[in-house]
Formats: C-alpha cells, structure tokens, sequence
C-alpha cells in the first residue's frame, strides 16, 4: 500500500545545529522594541487599574463618611463630651471595701470591685467617682479621660448628661 508519490522523511541531527543560529542587528533592534512596547504596556495598565481602584475606594469612603456623618454624629456644635465643669461636678467618693453580703453574686461583687476602665482593682482608700445615672464607680482620672470625649457610662452606655430643666 505504498503510494509511489510520497516521500520518505529522514531526520537528521545535523539540520537542527543551534551554532550557527545569529541574530543581526535589526532583528535585535525589533525585539527591543517590542519587549519596550509590552512593558510599557503592562505598566500603564497598572497604574490605570490601580487609579480605579483609589477612586472607587475613595468615593466608597466618602459616601460611607457622608451617610455615617450625617446620620450617627450630633451637630458640630454641640461636642460629644462633657465640658470640664460638668465633669468636676461629679463627686469624689473614697473606696472602701464592704464585708461580703451574703445577697451579692461574685459577678456582683468582681463588677463593684474594679474600675471596668482600666482594669484595676480598688484599693481600701482610692479616690473613685460613682455616676449618679447608673451608680458604676471608677477610678476619677479614668472616668474623667473617658467623659472627655463620651457622655455616657463607659460600661452600660447610660447618659451622663446632666439636662437643665427648661
């Protein structure tokens, strides 16, 4: 079943000698340009996806910041702490520790026993302030640090705003 007309292929492995392959100066110059052109390509690309991408970020942020301004934050003339005179007239009250009352929990007793500010433990003596909202005690330069710049309880969130009867 031999066609007459076909011809046999013979490989040889002197036909795929890699020693004599040169590239002349004009087919370097081009592939020069072209490796050029791809990169600059590639990184004007990069720096087009990453503006979008600082835009879109950029824009979400500021209507998030808007919606969120406009909505959770009081007016920007009313501030969002205590004044200083509101925050001395809170009184200072010494700590003393009470024998251990047999209608307490132990959750009761750890909660009235450590300012949930910092932390700490009270000690026989400390200088504490109560809040009159809500009767939480804490150390007086934690609860005053914190009425700066909140007007509510740290702990239950309770307004400590003292409303003037109009």
């Amino acid at each position: 079943m031999a066609n007459d007309g076909s011809q046999t292929f013979h490989w040889q492995d002197d036909d795929l000698d890699d020693d004599n392959f040169q590239i002349h100066g004009r087919t370097l110059l081009y592939i020069v340009v072209l490796f050029s052109i791809i990169l600059l390509i590639t990184f004007i690309f990069f720096l087009y996806a990453r503006c979008v991408v600082r835009s879109r970020s950029s824009s979400a942020d500021n209507a998030v910041s808007t919606s969120s301004l406009t909505r959770n934050s009081p007016p920007s003339s009313q501030p969002q702490g205590l004044d200083a005179a509101t925050i001395n007239s809170i009184p200072i009250t010494i700590y003393h520790r009470s024998p251990t009352t047999t209608g307490l929990s132990s959750s009761e007793t750890n909660e009235s026993s450590e300012c949930s500010i910092c932390l700490g433990v009270f000690e026989e003596g400390d200088k504490v302030k109560v809040l009159q909202s809500c009767c939480h005690c804490y150390h007086c330069d934690c609860v005053d640090k914190w009425l700066i710049t909140h007007s509510s309880c740290p702990m239950c969130r309770a307004s400590v705003r003292v409303e003037s009867p109009v």
